[in-house]
């Protein structure tokens, strides 16, 4: 992360970045702790939505913005990334504080893509499945044990 406070719209409703969290002093907070079950994609993206209306901000949540957003979060998870080789990135979620940043980081991303699929009325799973469907003709599974990786 670059040490700056977050100051962006944030999703998380009381945290920046570098352990800026909801930890009195700061700090990063031990894993994603949902209260009761997890929500499904259409319950989340309701919340997002009403989070923003709350605020203020969907005159900000244009399509260009918020998939400029999703990319910058999307750099940050990157970031987490940049230097490590394939074996320490293959074990990043055994270190605490990384997993905690991966996750959170991975949650920002989720939070833009969902708000992004509302503002243009895009139900993500349905995307995704059309999509998988087309890969699989468009790339079909290599015969033999030996079939090279795509």
């Amino acid at each position: 992360m670059s040490g700056r406070r977050d100051t962006r719209n944030a999703q998380d409703a009381g945290g920046g970045e570098d352990g800026e969290g909801p930890v009195p002093g700061g700090g990063p907070v031990p894993g994603p702790q949902a209260a009761g079950p997890v929500p499904g994609v259409p319950e989340l993206r309701r919340r997002l939505a009403a989070f923003a209306a709350a605020r203020g901000w969907e005159p900000y949540h244009t399509p260009k913005n918020l998939a400029a957003a999703l990319s910058v979060e999307a750099s940050e998870l990157l970031e987490i990334f940049q230097w490590l080789t394939p074996e320490q990135s293959a074990g990043v979620m055994a270190d605490q504080e990384a997993a905690f940043r991966v996750e959170d980081e991975v949650a920002d991303v989720l939070s833009y893509l969902l708000q992004f699929c509302e503002v243009l009325d895009i139900d993500p799973l349905t995307a995704l499945a059309a999509k998988i469907e087309r890969n699989e003709t468009r790339f079909p599974p290599a015969a033999g044990p030996a079939a090279p990786a795509r």
